[in-house]
């Protein structure tokens, strides 16, 4: 504690007014707050970053700070009154380096110092940037972000790969694990729920890497991606009467293409009376019903032990009296606990799984089952896959950048050794507009989905009908 002295020893305990002023009235670079959702799209724009110059004295006069300092007492001050305590420091490190920059740019520097200090450096402007919904770091000097479904070269970079290291281990220290040479590959996530992965060397090759999936701090629903145009309106009711008709529903889609946003979406049809349980790798649904359990997995200690799978949590899952059962990605042997949670009273359970076409999801999804161990006959588990699931839905990203869900298959059944599927909807191609967007319909096969007497068990049957033409 520095009692009366304040912040810093060799100053006064607070700059002069003027100075003051000018540091509180700098916004932060967080570049436009524009109404964006993970699954709009537009033009992108080049995010803004601290000029280089400013970087550079950045790297000196931090160094310098952190002496004069006590951090302890600076990490408890509000960045507002931090930024105040270290105006007039900055301006006379400055002045004995011989550093020359003007109050704009002082400011700048200080807003630097304060994200290096109080968050994660120069990924504090992009996390604050609600257009922004994924951050790649490639090494200290390549930081990539999507903006609007594009990908955009940033001007932002760490000082060095030091840095980025010192940043990665900030992350994952906050959700209690660690990043090293033991383990250069962890999952993660901030505070706010945004999905991280973080990879160092010696596994990578050109500096470490931050990968950083962002959500909408405004939540979706299905009518918002109907506006999006995301999917048509039929489509969407259809949805809605599947999620409350409590059908088994896989989301299937590539790496990006917005399954967790849909899985979120969908998670609104239901109902507020039932008992949720979440399982995750690193949480990251945002439900909003009353009575969710969220499960998270847990990585192996220094010696190896204490780690707790997916699979455990199924397992687990099954004991704690669950309504649903949502798991965020479906990815190993997890698959054949899940099936059978499904197919034993755990209807409306949900859940992701990374495929290009629904026919691959289920081909994933057998795979996956042979991955516990279970020695089953090929129709043995194509038959359980067959009772469990009742619905796919793909979700892709297109070039233009857009999301859009470009089809609803349903499970019928089997036919000998076969699953049997009917396509309720799907997404046509026809061009490309003036404006870069492509051009498409939602096409309706107009078939009577099988869904339909448990549809009408619900008391949704007639709505069904209209929304299939």
């Amino acid at each position: 504690m520095f009692g009366r002295r304040g912040l810093h020893d060799r100053t006064p305990a607070a700059p002069p007014a003027e100075a003051a002023t000018d540091v509180a009235a700098e916004p932060r670079a967080n570049g436009p707050a524009n109404d964006a959702d993970p699954l709009a799209a537009a033009r992108p724009t080049q995010s803004r970053a601290a000029p280089s110059k400013i970087q550079a004295a950045s790297a000196e006069v931090q160094t310098r700070i952190m002496e004069r300092i006590d951090t302890e007492v600076a990490s408890r001050l509000p960045r507002e009154e931090l930024a105040v305590e270290l105006a007039q420091p900055v301006r006379e490190i400055l002045d004995e380096l011989k550093i020359q920059l003007n109050q704009r740019e002082q400011r700048e520097l200080v807003g630097l110092i304060l994200d290096d200090m109080l968050g994660l450096g120069p990924l504090e402007p992009l996390l604050a940037d609600e257009t922004v919904t994924d951050i790649m770091v490639n090494g200290a000097r390549q930081i990539y972000i999507e903006q609007r479904g594009r990908l955009v070269l940033t001007d932002a970079a760490f000082r060095d790969d030091s840095h980025v290291i010192a940043v990665a281990g900030r992350i994952v220290s906050q959700v209690g694990r660690r990043v090293d040479e033991s383990s250069p590959m962890v999952d993660a996530r901030l505070l706010d729920g945004s999905r991280v992965n973080i990879i160092i060397p010696p596994l990578a090759l050109d500096g470490p890497s931050i990968s950083i999936r962002k959500f909408s701090k405004k939540g979706i629903d299905l009518d918002r991606m109907v506006r999006q145009a995301n999917v048509s309106p039929e489509m969407a009711t259809v949805l809605k009467i599947a999620g409350r008709s409590r059908l088994n529903i896989l989301i299937s889609g590539g790496t990006g293409s917005g399954k967790t946003t849909l899985l979120n979406a969908l998670s609104q049809m239901i109902s507020a009376e039932e008992r949720i349980v979440t399982i995750e790798d690193a949480a990251e649904l945002q439900l909003q019903q009353p009575h969710v359990v969220r499960l998270e997995t847990r990585p192996a200690n220094l010696e190896g032990r204490g780690e707790v799978g997916m699979r455990d949590l199924v397992k687990n899952a099954l004991r704690m009296r669950p309504d649903r059962i949502i798991l965020g990605e479906v990815r190993g042997a997890e698959a054949m606990d899940m099936l059978q949670a499904m197919n034993t009273g755990h209807d409306g359970s949900l859940g992701t799984i990374h495929a290009n076409r629904p026919r691959e999801a289920l081909t994933r999804l057998e795979n996956m089952v042979g991955m516990a161990g279970v020695n089953l006959p090929s129709r043995a588990v194509r038959t359980q896959i067959a009772a469990a699931v009742q619905m796919i839905v793909q979700i892709a990203r297109m070039r233009d950048g857009v999301r859009r869900i470009t089809s609803i298959t349903e499970v019928v059944g089997m036919e000998g050794d076969v699953i049997t599927t009917q396509e309720l909807f799907a997404y046509k191609y026809e061009g490309e507009g003036a404006d870069g967007l492509l051009r498409g319909r939602f096409d309706s096969s107009g078939l009577r989905p099988a869904f339909s007497p448990r549809a009408e068990y619900y008391g949704l049957d007639r709505m069904l009908l209209e929304a299939m033409g």
